[in-house]
């Protein structure tokens, strides 16, 4: 029988996992850790968007949750802190104010 190099028989396998950590899950962690620093750094007067589709300006920061204005007069919602996905570069286009339905 032919003993082969233990090493040489799992060598596909560290291939294989190498390349799933460089296209996987290294690139996910950099986006974790970012966003993570982006709702550390989160302070009253940014605009941001909800998980759930949300744009408000963020009128109280606490340790775990957020208030939000979403709309005037004074319409305002706590939401963990967690449930931010990011700035709302885009919310400066979007009027918040109340609008009579057509």
């Amino acid at each position: 029988m032919d003993a082969k190099n233990p090493l040489i028989q799992f060598l596909p396998f560290i291939l294989i996992f190498g390349i799933f950590y460089l296209l996987l899950i290294m690139p996910m962690r950099r986006r974790q850790k970012k966003h993570q620093e982006l709702l550390g750094k989160l302070t009253k007067g940014d605009r941001v968007i909800t998980n759930g589709g949300i744009f408000g300006t963020v009128v109280e920061v606490g340790d775990d949750k957020l208030t939000l204005r979403i709309a005037e007069p004074r319409v305002d919602i706590q939401v963990a802190r967690s449930a931010v996905a990011g700035l709302a570069k885009d919310a400066g286009s979007v009027d918040l104010t109340a609008s009579e339905p057509k």
